[in-house]
């Protein structure tokens, strides 16, 4: 089970203006600027439960992922995922989770794909046994036989992302986070993640939570939704929640759309 309750996190960033002037100035006087990425933010998550967690870029999607992850700690609030604390427990909680990052690869960019996963093995201490078989049963449902032995780098991002996602699941994860999983990818390969996804998650009651912008994803995996805008909570709720904010008839995005302008993100 997932809880986060009253989780809040502020980012402070330096600023200055362009030029080398400027840059002498840092020297002696620094501005700052304060982003507030997370405000209050509480949710519960069952186990075996499928969740999309929506909202724009700069909402806090990444921020939250981070937190349940255990890379980042909030600045007040609590987090447990599995009886744990993340950022307290860390090693103990990522032998429990896989995590990808659309955008970020866990894969070693010169070397086959089949040596990274060996690697991942022996940094989660996989049984041998657990390995091979997690690892079959991957390369058939991802169809990655073809491409194992290629090394990353050569990769197509459709396929990258298979092998990325394979590697997130080698170590048998109770919990899930995708973030962006499907960013870039054409129309077949998106298919293919998101039956790989609704599989695992039938099957194997694995827990995930599915942050994207894609909101065919959302539709076609996911029961509930949180939308999420300006580091604060807008909806815990299903797509059909949506419709109170719009017109009959409206789509998925247009929903969505409704609901920022009512808040005003």
């Amino acid at each position: 089970m997932i809880e986060l309750r009253n989780i809040n996190k502020t980012f402070k960033i330096a600023k200055r203006n362009a030029g080398f002037r400027e840059a002498v100035k840092v020297f002696f006087h620094r501005e700052y600027t304060y982003v507030n990425a997370l405000n209050d933010v509480s949710f519960t998550i069952n186990d075996g439960e499928m969740v999309g967690y929506i909202g724009p870029n700069g909402a806090g999607k990444s921020s939250t992922i981070k937190i349940m992850s255990g890379i980042l700690t909030p600045d007040s609030g609590e987090c447990l995922i599995n009886g744990r604390t993340p950022w307290k427990d860390r090693v103990n909680h990522v032998r429990e989770i896989g995590v990808v990052f659309g955008q970020r690869s866990q894969l070693w960019w010169d070397v086959p794909v089949a040596d990274s996963f060996e690697l991942l093995k022996d940094i989660y201490k996989v049984d041998s046994q657990v390995f091979k078989k997690n690892l079959d049963e991957l390369k058939e449902l991802l169809d990655l036989a073809q491409i194992i032995r290629t090394p990353a780098r050569q990769l197509s991002l459709g396929q990258r992302m298979r092998c990325e996602i394979a590697a997130a699941l080698l170590h048998s994860p109770r919990t899930l986070f995708l973030d962006e999983p499907t960013i870039g990818l054409d129309a077949v390969s998106k298919i293919a993640v998101r039956s790989f996804i609704k599989k695992i998650n039938s099957e194997r009651k694995t827990t995930v939570i599915l942050t994207t912008h894609d909101m065919q994803d959302i539709e076609a995996l996911t029961e509930r939704i949180l939308l999420i805008g300006k580091g604060r909570i807008l909806l815990d709720g299903t797509l059909s929640d949506l419709q109170k904010w719009s017109f009959m008839g409206a789509s998925a995005e247009e929903m969505v759309a409704a609901v920022y302008k009512e808040f005003k993100i």
